[in-house]
């Protein structure tokens, strides 16, 4: 196995943390191809009492979100011609 330098990230102290559901640290990742993805971190404990680290590697930070799709229109309603004449087929 040979080690790829261009295979790496950083994670930081997330400073604005406000809940325990928030990432316990921030970073990115850069992979092989010089894309670069959000990672977050959480300290975790195990039922065990075992500390470990729990990694989450999110969407590549330079993929534009698809624009949302325009409210489907109502279907236009048929028109309906009413003959008001006295000549009923009864």
């Amino acid at each position: 196995m040979t080690y790829d330098a261009k295979s790496e990230g950083v994670l930081f102290k997330n400073d604005r943390k406000q809940s325990d559901s928030h990432p316990d640290y921030t970073g990115s990742w850069n992979d092989a191809d010089g894309v670069e993805y959000w990672l977050n971190a959480w300290v975790n404990e195990s039922a065990g009492g075992k500390r470990y680290i729990k990694l989450k590697l999110g969407s590549a930070k330079d993929e534009k979100k698809a624009p949302s799709e325009p409210a489907a229109q109502p279907a236009a309603k048929p028109t309906v011609e009413i003959d008001e004449s006295d000549d009923l087929p009864f």
